[in-house]
């Protein structure tokens, strides 16, 4: 099993990877899952952990001061933001940037991000710059709100992604998968099994499907192949967005890709506002996100929101709830093409769960190594790599001063892939995510889908439909690469592989 590049690092070559067992990994794993051997330590463990978290944060860290200078920064945010990372956050706790006249902040320690996003989140906003890239599609949604007017939206949505509800959804996440294969392995469909499947675009449309079926009821008012170009067509000009902001240039400013990006948030928008207006005419209650969101109320005003407050919260949704778990999914079928071992574990489980039969509800929470397997991808490729934060009151973090406006970033991408954190940490290894290795990690060591209060609320539905899609393909399918050459990841607010994952689909026996 072959070492992963550390993209967004400048140091050596990493540590020679260790030999793993993943049949014996298995076996091992399912006594254990099914016994439920370890789960008197649990207590034991927590408190231990508490107890190292606080003797942590009571150390006060002199940051490391970053020394590359504005024009470095802003060439490579110019050319991949990614590279804009500081390869000293890879191996220090805290680094200090300044670029463009501007303090920020690198925050890279488990329990320093837990005090600054946990213990400190009421201090902090999300900040010009998100606003400034997110604002014109998502206005004042969920993602890009801040204060009562976040905590309220928060509110409306939270019943449908408790347990009960996420669980109803698994026969349409199964469903969708299903119909991927079936278009996969459709000779009429599908006549030249030599030609590549882009596999991002694929599961782009799989988990937009999903969406579609499972918060919207179905909606027959998209077309996913133009809501998928209309997303790009936004994301692709971001890297002039973050320079632009940096440099505090005027937002009318043009850019490569600028109209094409403002076109492509009106027809996002105007579709889904036409949805709203229907379903408001209509009367109709199909109990889905788009009637959470009509029926909700303001605490404060006892107000609705307006359509245009609904379709921020719907374009949301539809944009970071199926482009995010796609991209983890083409990270993992890209990695699991290239570790046969890891793949050939997988697919016991999924036969030994199943016994042959097909895949159903009462499955996917019995896949413990299949998610494991996607949380190891989301870990070396997490979906954003970057999560950014403005001060808007002043505190101390780790007994360094932050000032109001003073900009802070948790590269997720460097604590991922942080000396400090991980062993071999550029290694496939889906065993940091079995056993007593998951238990013992700092809960901030590992952030996919973000930390703190305003983690993402749709974290275990995109786990859930994850696994199911895995289970349901790689069971049937075996997806080969057209190329050994490794992908370069590029940051377009979500982390989206440089050029298309194009892989060949053969049918298992």
């Amino acid at each position: 099993m072959t070492p992963l590049p550390r993209e967004g690092r400048r140091e050596g070559a990493p540590h020679p990877p260790r030999p793993l067992d993943f049949g014996r990994l298995f076996i091992r794993h399912i006594r254990r899952h099914n016994a439920g051997a370890l789960r008197g330590m649990n207590r034991e463990t927590e408190a231990l952990t508490m107890m190292a978290d606080a003797a942590t944060e009571l150390a006060p860290e002199i940051p490391f001061r970053c020394r590359r200078s504005s024009l470095t920064v802003l060439t490579s945010l110019l050319r991949n933001p990614l590279s804009a990372i500081p390869p000293e956050a890879f191996s220090e706790k805290l680094v200090l940037s300044r670029v463009a006249g501007r303090d920020s902040l690198y925050i890279c320690d488990p329990a320093l991000i837990q005090e600054a996003l946990l213990r400190n989140a009421d201090a902090l906003g999300k900040g010009d710059t998100m606003r400034r890239v997110l604002g014109p599609a998502l206005g004042q949604g969920l993602l890009t709100a801040d204060g009562a007017h976040w905590r309220w939206q928060r509110r409306a949505v939270a019943a449908g992604f408790q347990h009960d509800s996420l669980t109803g959804f698994l026969p349409a996440m199964i469903a969708a998968a299903e119909a991927t294969r079936d278009g996969w392995l459709d000779k009429e469909i599908w006549p030249d099994k030599t030609r590549p499947l882009d596999i991002g675009h694929e599961m782009m449309h799989t988990t937009f499907a999903i969406i579609v079926e499972t918060m919207l009821s179905g909606s027959g008012d998209f077309d996913a192949g133009k809501v998928e170009g209309a997303i790009t067509d936004y994301l692709e000009p971001s890297n002039f967005m973050f320079a632009y902001s940096l440099l505090r240039a005027p937002e009318w400013l043009p850019y490569p890709g600028r109209s094409r990006a403002l076109a492509s948030v009106g027809y996002l928008r105007a579709t889904l506002g036409a949805m709203v207006a229907k379903r408001r005419a209509s009367g109709q209650h199909r109990n889905d996100l788009v009637d959470m969101l009509l029926a909700s109320a303001d605490p404060e005003s006892g107000r609705a929101m307006s359509d245009a407050e609904i379709v921020d919260n719907l374009l949301t949704f539809v944009t970071a709830g199926h482009e995010t778990t796609a991209l983890g999914l083409a990270w993992t079928f890209h990695l699991l093409s290239r570790h046969r071992a890891v793949e050939d574990a997988v697919l016991a489980e999924i036969e030994a769960v199943t016994g042959g039969s097909a895949l159903k509800p009462e499955h996917i929470m019995a896949l413990p190594l299949t998610r494991a397997v996607f949380q190891e991808a989301m870990r070396l490729y997490p979906p954003v790599p970057v999560i950014t934060r403005q001060v808007e009151e002043p505190f101390q973090l780790g007994g360094v001063a932050l000032k109001e406006g003073m900009v802070l970033y948790v590269p997720i991408q460097a604590v991922h892939r942080h000396e400090r954190l991980w062993d071999q940490p550029d290694l496939f290894d889906p065993a940091r995510f079995l056993g007593e290795a998951a238990r013992l990690r700092h809960r901030y060591a590992y952030m996919p889908f973000g930390a703190g209060p305003r983690i993402c609320i749709g974290s275990a539905f995109a786990t859930m439909e994850a696994v199911a899609i895995l289970a349901v393909l790689l069971r049937a399918i075996r997806l080969e690469p057209l190329t050994q050459e490794p992908p370069e990841p590029t940051l377009k607010i979500t982390l989206r592989p440089k050029r298309p994952l194009l892989m060949t689909a053969t049918a298992r026996a």
